[in-house]
Formats: structure tokens, C-alpha cells, sequence
């Protein structure tokens, strides 16, 4: 059997590894695939050292978005509450539903900061009154925030 090789991947390759990965391969699927292909490279020392510079860049990269999140989880936890105007009918109910792009501009209204719809976490809000809304600003870092539907 013998002995795999060491190939720094260039592209994104299905069930082998990502773009900057060290992955070990078969000598034949290295020469006569990744390498012809221009899919991967050699693992000799001095790549191994670009390959360990860009991954510090992109820890440092990751770190660096993680506080940003924080910062922004901080200020809209100060802010606490949001409030969004909709029209009232009977019993406090309220015509149509508190969708989470009403949220995402009635954040932006109140601190400038763009909030990504999607990662907003809403139950149903079919009356007036208080609830308690998630806001995913990461994928480790949730803001909860408080939206008062108020009548018109």
C-alpha cells in the first residue's frame, strides 16, 4: 500500500477539505488529479508556513467578528425596547402580523445598525403588547431585545 501524500488544497473539493486544508491522499489521486487540475499543491515546508499565516488571519479575522457582535448585542441591549406602530382593531388585536423586517426596520430607525431579517427569532404577535424578540448577530452571540406593538 503506499504511503499517502500531503496536498494543500486551492479549491473547495466535496468530501476532502476546503480551500487552505492539509489533506492527506492517495500519491496517484494527487499526481493524477489535484495536482494536473490545479486543485491542490504539494505540501512542502514553506507552503505549510502560508498555509499557517492565512489561518492565523482568519482566526484573528473570526475573533475580530465575534467582538463586533458583542458590541452590537450591548447597544441594542441598552436600547431594550423597540417600538412598532400597527394599526388596532378590536380587543387589542392588530390587522395583519409583526413580521421580522418590521423588527430589522425599526432597528435600523432607532440606531442606524442594519440587522439581517433572517436571524431574527419572532413568536407571533397578533396583538398589542410586549414581547421578547432574539436577535442572532453570530452564530455564537444572541442579543434578546423587547418589541412593543403600539396602536397608530
Amino acid at each position: 500500500m503506499p504511503k499517502p501524500v500531503q496536498i494543500v488544497l486551492k479549491q473547495d473539493i466535496n468530501k476532502l477539505g476546503r480551500s487552505g486544508d492539509l489533506v492527506e491522499v492517495a500519491p496517484g489521486y494527487a499526481r493524477n488529479y489535484l495536482i494536473p487540475q490545479g486543485l491542490g499543491v504539494r505540501a512542502t515546508a514553506g507552503i505549510l508556513k502560508q498555509v499557517e499565516r492565512r489561518q492565523e488571519k482568519e482566526r484573528q479575522r473570526l475573533i475580530e467578528e465575534k467582538q463586533q457582535a458583542q458590541s452590537r448585542k450591548t447597544a441594542l441591549e441598552t436600547i431594550g425596547r423597540f417600538v412598532i406602530r400597527k394599526q388596532e382593531g378590536e380587543n387589542e388585536a392588530i390587522f395583519g402580523t409583526v413580521t421580522a423586517a418590521d423588527v430589522a426596520t425599526a432597528i435600523q430607525e432607532a440606531t442606524n445598525q442594519e440587522i439581517d431579517r433572517r436571524g431574527i427569532n419572532l413568536p407571533d404577535i397578533n396583538k398589542l403588547g410586549f414581547y421578547k424578540t432574539e436577535i442572532k448577530l453570530h452564530p455564537e452571540v444572541t442579543a434578546v431585545v423587547e418589541v412593543q406593538v403600539a396602536p397608530l
